[in-house]
């Protein structure tokens, strides 16, 4: 943001949390909605955020062990933000009144036809704090087992297992590029270097 357009102002007392002095809608879709904030920041600079606003979504890092070798189950599926098909964790929003859990079982099994019968939330993180609210919650899910994939009609979804071994290369070399994916296999790697 340029100097210009933030005011700053003193405060004696120290603010743990913004403050939010005003709020504009200024866009709603069926995905997410935009308001425009004028707050005053914890170290007493006012300004204007566009804040992205979103239900908040859950990945699942899908595990199966063959040979005590792990293999992370991905998805790869057109992304027109990014122009390109890209390599995923299964992931999806969380329904309105939906709890993070049930979505996490609900958008695995919509996604690519699993279920599996351990789980754990092993991450929760910021999407992009600068401008976007959304949240989203990495669930390990083992103990798969298959069904029959039932994804939404606009979605065309290709699954696919890779060891781990494989699934760390394509983070090195680019062929993933989606953060949250990244986030799930470097876990993952970590976890089995010990």
């Amino acid at each position: 943001m340029p100097k210009s357009s933030a005011k700053r102002t003193t405060s004696k007392t120290k603010q743990t949390k913004g403050r939010l002095l005003s709020s504009k809608l200024v866009y709603r879709g069926p995905a997410f909605w935009v308001t425009s904030d004028h707050v005053q920041e914890p170290h007493g600079i006012r300004a204007r955020r566009d804040i992205v606003h979103h239900t908040g979504s859950v990945v699942i890092l899908a595990v199966e062990l063959r040979d005590r070798v792990p293999y992370v189950l991905l998805e790869r599926q057109y992304r027109h933000a990014a122009q390109r098909f890209m390599w995923e964790l299964p992931a999806g929003r969380i329904d309105k009144g939906e709890k993070e859990f049930g979505a996490a079982k609900r958008e695995l099994l919509e996604e690519t036809g699993f279920t599996a019968s351990k789980w754990r939330r092993i991450l929760k993180f910021y999407a992009s704090p600068g401008f976007v609210a959304e949240t989203m919650s990495i669930f390990l899910a083992e103990g798969l087992k298959a069904g029959i994939a039932q994804p939404e009609a606009d979605e065309m979804i290709a699954t696919r297992f890779f060891s781990l071994n494989a699934a760390l290369k394509m983070v090195r070399n680019n062929t993933v590029m989606d953060a949250k994916t990244i986030s799930g296999i470097l876990w993952l790697g970590d976890r089995h270097k010990k």
